[in-house]
């Protein structure tokens, strides 16, 4: 009858009536019959596979735990040492640049001694040359003289 009502072409009319309840009381005992012969036993066997894995899964995610605890321990000890290696360097550094200055000190004291010693030396042959001009003057002079007296 239900394939003449398709062949016919009538139009089909959904009206709730009494099959519909005994559709859900269907479709709740299919599922009540497959939780008890076929999904808990699957489910069981899956959650023995996790417990399973579990343990392992346990093992690795402490592995990873200890590695990543480590590698923190790793990175703080490379940061201190760095930390400490610039320390050092900017000792060195301030030690060095201090040598420096004291080398520079020494040095520009040194040529400020030896500008001093020189200066007192060309100012001394600069009076000698003075005294000896003079002189060669006066001799100069009385020849001029004695050349124009004659």
């Amino acid at each position: 009858m239900v394939v003449l009502a398709f062949a016919e072409g009538a139009s089909i009319q959904l009206v709730p009536d009494g099959t519909l309840l005994i559709h859900i009381a269907l479709i709740l005992l299919m599922i009540f019959i497959l939780n008890r012969t076929f999904f808990r036993p699957i489910n069981r066997v899956i959650e023995s596979r996790e417990k399973n894995k579990g343990g392992r899964f346990g093992e690795a995610e402490a592995i990873l735990n200890q590695v990543a605890e480590k590698n923190a321990r790793f990175e703080q000890t490379m940061r201190e040492a760095r930390s400490a290696g610039y320390q050092l360097i900017e000792a060195e550094r301030t030690a060095a640049m201090t040598e420096r200055q004291a080398q520079v000190e020494a040095v520009k004291t040194e040529v400020e001694q030896t500008a001093a010693v020189e200066k007192d030396a060309i100012v001394r042959q600069a009076e000698q040359a003075r005294q000896e001009i003079a002189a060669e003057a006066r001799v100069l002079a009385q020849k001029i003289s004695s050349n124009i007296l004659k």
